[in-house]
């Protein structure tokens, strides 16, 4: 059976609106641009690991001819030291609404949001409580309480109703005179429901506290004002909607009225106001340079460069478009087609509030991903029975999201 034959399994109005939906699609010209091998039938994981693009093979190829191998130690002086920066600016202007110098690409999202949990709650003194959320990605959660049990806090847990997400109204009634920071996600891994960023930055910000946004599910699929809402943090990795590839570093955001007030815990030579000179102590440099450690990870930066200029070039609000309306597709072929299988849809229903991917469960949802890996299509498990749709607008298309769809069907009927 070919990957077009199977779409037999779904009714004939659903597989023609999918294709009547590329027809007019106006992103539809971007999915050429991407790697898309003979032996992935459908790919519906674009929010745990983009596609590479083609172009990008020839800048890898490039970098080791020339930046790499004819320039040497020499980039350092002319290209590499600057590069985490202006990396980082660049993502603020496409990607998250932050003005120049308030963002730079550094290291995992496990040590940026390390780095800067420590830094908020060391920029409020005499505040010992922490708040997040017990449906947050476990590296948030693990972070918070490592930071917790080293400074001695307190963490105030807001447990959300799993199928939504963190209110207004939740954190409104956690926060406290107490509260150092709050650290939230902006789209749900799981349920992927869009928290009020605004709303809740204002709330936190009424509390004295600090507010840290996870932007990992969000940056490239939806639109995003950091200096507009008056957020003081936020940390994203690159390697989901940016397509920066596996392990990819990620981005943080510091608002530039709280540069100078923080302080970050992994003092390197990097972040040093005069790294060469190799001193006996540490300065911080001054803006985003002080919260760079380590040697930046140069290789890791360069594909995500593609990516961003073809998120420029659609425009992050025409992709939040076509984001809306490949969720809701699936949604309305689960409502008609799954539902009186025992499908449900554990992904909010209003489109306002839900990200760029749909999690559907079925006590049998973990055996069929197996089975779908095996013929090509490729969504995620969510433990303990969802599977998790991500559709990455650029690259996915609505024929092959009905080609995953009536292949799992085929499976959960078999």
């Amino acid at each position: 059976m070919t990957p077009h034959d199977v779409l037999i399994h779904l009714p004939d109005h659903v597989v023609a609106e999918a294709k009547s939906l590329d027809a007019a699609d106006p992103l539809a010209a971007y999915r050429e641009q991407f790697v898309l091998p003979d032996g992935v039938v459908a790919y519906l994981d674009g929010n745990s690991l983009g596609r590479p693009l083609s172009v990008t093979r020839d800048r890898l190829g490039r970098f080791v001819e020339d930046d790499w191998g004819e320039r040497l130690i020499r980039a350092w002086d002319e290209t590499w030291m600057d590069q985490p920066l202006q990396l980082g600016d660049r993502i603020g202007r496409i990607a998250l609404g932050a003005a120049e110098g308030q963002t730079t690409v550094a290291d995992s999202t496990t040590v940026l949001l390390y780095k800067l949990v420590r830094a908020a709650v060391g920029a409020r003194p005499g505040r010992t409580r922490i708040v997040a959320d017990t449906e947050n990605f476990p590296t948030d959660r693990y972070i918070v309480q490592g930071v917790a049990a080293e400074l001695d806090l307190t963490i105030d847990w807001i447990e959300p109703d799993p199928a939504t997400g963190v209110t207004v109204d939740e954190v409104r009634e956690t926060v406290s005179d107490d509260t150092a920071l709050v650290l939230l996600s902006h789209i749900a891994y799981k349920s992927a429901f869009i928290a009020d960023l605004p709303a809740i930055t204002e709330v936190v910000h009424d509390a004295g506290a600090l507010v840290l946004w996870d932007l990992c599910h969000s940056v490239g699929l939806t639109p995003i004002d950091l200096d507009a809402a008056g957020v003081d943090l936020a940390v994203g990795c690159t390697y989901k909607y940016l397509n920066g590839g596996p392990g990819a570093p990620a981005f943080g955001y510091v608002a530039k009225s709280l540069q100078d007030k923080l302080v970050q815990p992994i003092n390197g030579w990097m972040g040093h106001a005069e790294p060469f000179t190799m001193g006996p102590s540490y300065t911080p440099a001054d803006g985003m340079r002080r919260f760079i450690s380590g040697t930046p990870p140069i290789l890791g930066m360069l594909p995500m460069q593609d990516m961003l200029d073809l998120v420029e070039q659609a425009g992050v609000e025409t992709i939040r478009e076509k984001s809306i309306r490949l969720t809701e597709f699936v949604v309305d072929v689960a409502d008609e087609v799954f539902a009186p299988l025992g499908v449900t849809v554990a992904s909010p229903r209003d489109p306002a509030v839900r990200g760029g991917h749909v999690t559907l469960e079925h006590d049998a949802m973990q055996d069929a991903i197996a089975q779908l890996w095996q013929r090509g299509v490729i969504p995620d498990f969510r433990r303990p029975r969802g599977l998790r749709a991500g559709m990455s607008p650029l690259s996915t298309s609505f024929v092959e999201v009905a080609t995953a769809l009536a292949h799992l069907h085929e499976i959960l009927t078999d």
